[in-house]
């Protein structure tokens, strides 16, 4: 096996080990993609940043019509790898995981109120609804506007500084370079294709938050989060705090285009809230213990908490996250 494609195979090693616990079907899949020189060639066919075992397994979902097993996944590459080839680049890693907001609420509720919000990397939107949902966080509840939205359920460690409502949200606009319709039954189904199988109630979650956005869909502009910042931030009331945070997308940049992207950010008068793999925001201090999944921080140097990737649990760490509780 040759470089290229050793490296490939260690990157779905590791997803596979990253889906243990979480998604049977997807662990097996990505240790049979390891060990499949097929698959690992069709993917060394593609361009590194369409390697990924997310947009993979999304886009073999959407063609067959539900999650493929090791055998349909070499099937597809090898019979049909133009169609898959060509979806692939077509689509993009979108995950839009509504749970991310039961992380992130904590810190948007202790800023100064009203808040005005711009999601960067926000796919259709659905994290930009924080105040719609309802939240269950081991038994202290906050009701959201919308009844009939979904409850996000989160389990609470540390001192997590859990609010009493939902914060006041007076504007709230998204960025990304391909941006999703939620009105689209197309764009729907391939939400429903990142959603990893077997894992809990976030494929019920999932529809229940579409449906909360299609009766008030939020806007999302079509632009780069490199260069589009600037221009819809000026478009955020005056009086609003302008929060200005992304889940899960920075790791999609080069290490210079993240550079950018946080040089921006610091330029505009907003709080930034970023949730982040450990490494990925430039400059941030990194915990100094393993197994970090996501790291919740403010302006890109007060780490807050450490966050489950799908917003399962938040761990709010004392002293500004400097110390990690007993």
């Amino acid at each position: 096996m040759d470089e290229v494609l050793a490296g490939i195979a260690k990157n779905y090693q590791a997803f596979g080990e990253e889906a243990r616990g979480r998604s049977p079907a997807y662990e097996r899949l990505a240790a049979a993609v390891a060990g499949d020189p097929v698959v690992l060639g069709f993917l060394g066919s593609l361009p590194p940043a369409k390697r990924q075992p997310n947009l993979l397994f999304a886009a073999a979902r959407y063609l067959l019509g539900g999650a493929p097993d090791p055998d349909g996944l070499r099937d597809l590459a090898s019979q049909d790898g133009t169609a898959l080839a060509r979806l692939i680049m077509a689509r993009r890693t979108q995950t839009n995981e509504p749970a991310r907001c039961a992380t992130l609420l904590p810190a948007l509720a202790q800023l100064p109120q009203p808040l005005a919000l711009i999601e960067a990397g926000a796919s259709a939107g659905l994290t930009l609804l924080f105040d719609r949902y309802s939240y269950d966080y081991a038994g202290h509840q906050i009701t959201g506007s919308d009844p009939l939205a979904p409850v996000l359920r989160c389990q609470p460690r540390g001192p997590v500084p859990l609010p009493a409502r939902v914060p006041e949200i007076t504007w709230r606009a998204g960025i990304d370079l391909n941006p999703l319709d939620v009105t689209s039954d197309d764009d729907v189904r391939w939400l429903e294709c990142l959603v990893w199988p077997g894992e809990g109630d976030r494929e019920q979650q999932l529809a229940a938050a579409i449906a909360t956005a299609r009766r008030d869909p939020p806007h999302v502009r079509r632009g780069d989060i490199l260069t589009g910042l600037p221009d819809l931030a000026a478009l955020a009331p005056p009086g609003a705090t302008l929060v200005i945070y992304h889940s899960a997308v920075l790791a999609y940049l080069t290490p210079g285009d993240r550079r950018s992207f946080a040089a921006t950010v610091r330029a505009l008068s907003a709080t930034w809230l970023s949730n982040e793999a450990p490494g990925v925001v430039p400059d941030q201090p990194i915990p100094p213990y393993q197994g970090v999944p996501f790291i919740l921080a403010r302006d890109g140097d007060t780490t807050l908490a450490l966050a489950d990737g799908h917003g399962t649990w938040l761990e709010w760490l004392p002293r500004q996250g400097q110390d990690h509780p007993e």
